[in-house]
């Protein structure tokens, strides 16, 4: 089992959206759908961009750059033109901290 390390306030993250922290050089996207916060890895498998710049469509994001689709609760990969998934973070929230598991 990992630590958790507190990475933001959840008062940073507003509803169906996304933000971008950086823990230990590694860059992860906290998003928060509907009062719930989710963590994956922000580099997009096919092609290193944002996904904490894409759009959110329903449970997905969708990346910037040449649109391939992650689902945001697990970090499978759900459209091309990306084929690997990307790390999804076990996230708690207490008050209004976010800590994710590393």
């Amino acid at each position: 089992m990992g630590e958790f390390v507190k990475v933001a306030k959840l008062s940073q993250i507003p509803e169906r959206s996304a933000r971008c922290v950086e823990v230990r050089g590694t860059r992860i996207a906290l998003f928060n759908l509907d009062g719930e916060i989710f963590a994956i890895a922000d580099t997009c498998t096919h092609a290193e961009a944002s996904l904490s710049e894409g759009s959110i469509s329903g449970e997905e994001i969708v990346c910037p750059l040449h649109y391939a689709t992650f689902h945001i609760k697990t970090g499978l990969c759900t459209g091309p033109p990306a084929d690997d998934d990307v790390r999804s973070y076990t996230v708690r929230v207490s008050g209004d901290d976010v800590e994710i598991e590393i």
